[in-house]
């Protein structure tokens, strides 16, 4: 006998698991990130691994608090030390975005501009 919280449970992990494999396949065909793939989170990795320096929290819901998914994706960051903790989210039907601390996201433009934070 399954009960409607256990349905709804499996749906919610079938919905970020696709999420997952969607957003490894993204990164991979289209920005050339061949090394991504989803991480084995019993082997306590992050949801995607094989983009050097950055921790992956994928989430794939209709209503994201993002606060509380940015202090997931720094607490893993933290434990696995495995790269800047980073949230890559989308709802039905909209783009992927992502969500980073701006800090971490400064050191980011630095390092493409090297080390320069310039407006021109």
């Amino acid at each position: 006998m399954t009960t409607e919280a256990s349905k709804r449970g499996r749906s919610s992990r079938n919905k970020g698991a696709n999420g997952e494999r969607e957003l490894a396949r993204i990164l991979s065909e289209t920005f050339g990130l061949s090394d991504v793939k989803r991480g084995l989170v019993f082997c306590h990795e992050s949801d995607l691994i094989g983009i050097k320096g950055i921790h992956v929290e994928c989430k794939r819901v209709e209503k994201l608090n993002i606060d509380k998914a940015m202090e997931q994706a720094i607490a893993e960051s933290e434990k696995r030390k495995d790269g800047v903790p980073t949230v890559f989210h989308r709802r039905n039907r909209k783009p992927w975005l992502v969500t980073m601390k701006l800090e971490d996201w400064i050191e980011l433009y630095k390092g493409a501009n090297n080390g320069k934070c310039e407006n021109n």
